[in-house]
């Protein structure tokens, strides 16, 4: 990894900002981009880095956003017209750019999706081993401020204070939408605290109390397996995958009315206006062509 591109990569993994890292793993000459060359993928459409020319990029830009979307690592083959074509193999897609002046590309596409975020609630026993196991598991932990509104993406709420603030971090993450949200407490006390908040019966579904699932734990470790294992399910839920990790994308797929290639729509994507209508196109010889045409 290029060291710019390894600064960049640090930054927005840092501020859990969804994107593609994409890698020349091989190049044919002609090619502009040599193997090693790489560049991150914003869920905009966005290439900061080199991984090509202008025509390669569009179809580098396309695949990357269809990698974030799907959160699956992809091979991308991109062809000049004409060229050998590639057996189909699973994880890879092959593009026949029909702008390439020559010379094949391979470009590794890997999705960096943010950890899944868990919020806890209170400084316990079970507080302290839900965040280190967290941890284990490669999930981010966050201790949840009292008063705070959860972060926009955190996956669960778990309120472990025993008894101290528990009715506003309850409360906040029902607001927020948070997928879990689960109450350390006895199936007696949790009802109580439940009832207090006068929660709506939809609402009260949505609060696992006594939190986790039931594996007859006793210990601040074992409670806080049984209440991560529950997280794990509703992150791996078939649901859940479809809806939260995967960043809806922010750019249109349009066809180029010249190459037909599938374009994705941003502010620097070649561009006319003709009779009202907007067309974009893969690169400027194609919109040049077009306008060309429009013209004779």
């Amino acid at each position: 990894m290029s060291a710019g591109t390894s600064a960049r990569v640090r930054e927005l993994t840092t501020g859990r900002v969804p994107f593609v890292h994409a890698t020349v793993v091989r190049a044919q000459v002609p090619s502009s981009a040599k193997a090693g060359d790489d560049a991150v993928v914003l869920s905009d459409g966005t290439i900061e880095g080199f991984v090509g020319g202008e025509c390669a990029e569009m179809s580098v830009r396309a695949a990357a956003l269809g990698a974030l979307r799907d959160g699956e690592t992809v091979l991308l083959r991109v062809l000049p017209d004409g060229a050998e074509p590639f057996p189909d193999s699973p994880g890879a897609q092959v593009v026949v750019n029909t702008c390439l002046s020559g010379g094949a590309l391979e470009i590794f596409l890997q999705p960096m999706l943010p950890a899944p975020l868990i919020e806890v609630a209170g400084a316990s026993p079970v507080a302290e081993a839900i965040i280190d196991l967290a941890g284990i598991l490669d999930y981010a932990a966050a201790r949840s401020q009292p008063g705070a509104i959860p972060d926009d993406h955190a996956t669960a709420v778990i309120v472990a204070s025993h008894g101290r603030d528990e009715l506003q971090p309850i409360r906040a993450a029902l607001d927020a939408g948070v997928p879990y949200i689960a109450l350390v407490a006895s199936r007696r006390r949790g009802s109580a605290v439940l009832a207090e908040l006068g929660l709506t019966g939809s609402e009260r579904a949505r609060v696992k109390t006594p939190a986790g699932l039931d594996i007859g734990a006793r210990t601040a470790a074992e409670v806080a397996l049984s209440i991560m294992a529950e997280v794990i399910m509703v992150v791996r839920s078939p649901q859940r995958a479809r809806t939260s990790p995967v960043p809806a994308l922010q750019t249109p797929a349009i066809i180029d009315p010249i190459c037909g290639m599938t374009v994705i729509a941003g502010p620097d994507t070649p561009h006319l206006l003709v009779s009202g209508t907007d067309l974009w196109f893969c690169s400027t010889g194609c919109r040049d062509r077009y306008a060309e045409k429009m013209g004779s």
